[in-house]
């Protein structure tokens, strides 16, 4: 039997609570930045200001954009402009059973819609759900002539302007004002049951490796103070059918969303040590770095705590085919230096999209 608001997608939208559209005054400021050439800041939540290079630039808030513009549960898609807060959103999923399956982290209560796609960071559930981009459907961004465009669709078989979409996914808003998305969801998990195996690091990453191979329900597997910890999520009889296969204690749910937030001890403030984010191929052998490493996304991505020199460590990752990115303002250049091809191509969409540099300059690299 339908709820209600499944029968009338536009019940589901007025439901919502208030929002703001201050999509004009936005426009304004940009053309007027634009004119100046004034450097802008783009601005949301303030959670994610770490993640970047530090910019100079008059302030462009959006935290006052905000509301949900369109929600249909049935047809799995919602619209919600930028200044929404992320934790708003995912109430107003919850309440239908829904979720953004890609899990992505607040940092703070302040998180806001934009800064999850500015950003493009996805949670423990990556791997096996999709990333942040993978769900984006369309956008509607203002242009530095001041223009509001829309980019894409709310279905998935509209693809008109969908890469583009996809492309200020990570951009970190140097290439324009992201006004409002439109993404994927999909509906929660009936269960879920997380498990945690104490056993040594090598043998762990054997058996993600073996277990990838397999259609097992696992949807999370971080290796952290000597144990595996996996994350089961499906249908009731496969949920329970894999977790007496694999065995194990009982872990709290809460790990999962620890992780995801950093709030776990090994992300401590108080450790002085540098936090850099590894990004490597699947079954990656442990590095030869010092320092403490968490291992997520079944060792794909890592974190790791050391004083090792940037360059050094750089070039150990590269070497094993990833890259590694500062998560510490001030310790080093967040990014990974581009190489010139690739640096060519930024260049060049940079210079089409923000011909006079008003948009978030040098908060990825230095010379954009």
């Amino acid at each position: 039997m339908q709820h209600e608001q499944d029968r009338h997608p536009a019940l589901a939208e007025s439901q919502q609570g208030p929002g703001q559209d201050n999509t004009e005054v936005l426009c304004e400021r940009v053309r007027q930045a634009n004119a100046d050439k004034t450097p802008l800041r783009i601005e949301g939540g303030g959670t994610k200001d770490f993640y970047g290079r530090r910019i100079e630039g008059d302030a462009l808030s959006l935290t006052e954009h905000r509301g949900i513009t369109h929600y249909d549960p049935v047809e799995l898609v919602v619209s919600v402009r930028a200044g929404t807060p992320l934790a708003e959103l995912e109430a107003a999923l919850d309440a239908e059973h829904q979720q953004l399956s890609c899990e992505p982290p607040h940092f703070g209560p302040t998180a806001t819609v934009g800064g999850m796609i500015a950003s493009g960071l996805s949670g423990p559930r990556r791997p096996w759900a999709g990333a942040v981009r993978d769900f984006v459907l369309g956008t509607r961004l203002i242009t530095y002539e001041g223009k509001h465009l829309r980019f894409g669709g709310e279905v998935m078989k509209n693809v008109a302007g969908y890469d583009l979409s996809r492309l200020m996914v990570g951009a970190q808003g140097t290439l324009g004002v992201i006004t409002e998305v439109s993404l994927k969801v999909l509906p929660k998990p009936n269960a879920i049951h997380s498990l945690r195996l104490e056993l040594p690091l090598d043998d762990a990453l054997q058996r993600l490796a073996q277990w990838g191979r397999q259609p097992l329900p696992i949807t999370a597997a971080a290796y952290h103070d000597d144990a595996l910890h996996l994350r089961l999520e499906g249908g009731a009889s496969s949920v329970a059918a894999t977790r007496e296969q694999l065995g194990g204690d009982d872990l709290v749910s809460s790990f999962w969303q620890d992780l995801r937030e950093q709030r776990l001890v090994f992300f401590d403030k108080k450790d002085s040590r540098p936090l850099w984010r590894l990004s490597l191929p699947n079954n990656t052998p442990p590095l030869a770095l010092d320092g403490d490493v968490l291992y997520d996304w079944a060792g794909a991505q890592r974190w790791l705590r050391s004083d090792d020199e940037a360059d050094v460590l750089r070039e150990t990752v590269t070497q094993a085919g990833g890259h590694a990115t500062c998560f510490t303002a001030g310790h080093a250049e967040p990014f990974t230096p581009l190489s010139k091809v690739v640096a060519t191509y930024h260049r060049r969409l940079k210079t089409q999209l923000d011909p006079n540099g008003i948009f978030n300059p040098g908060r990825l690299y230095p010379e954009f």
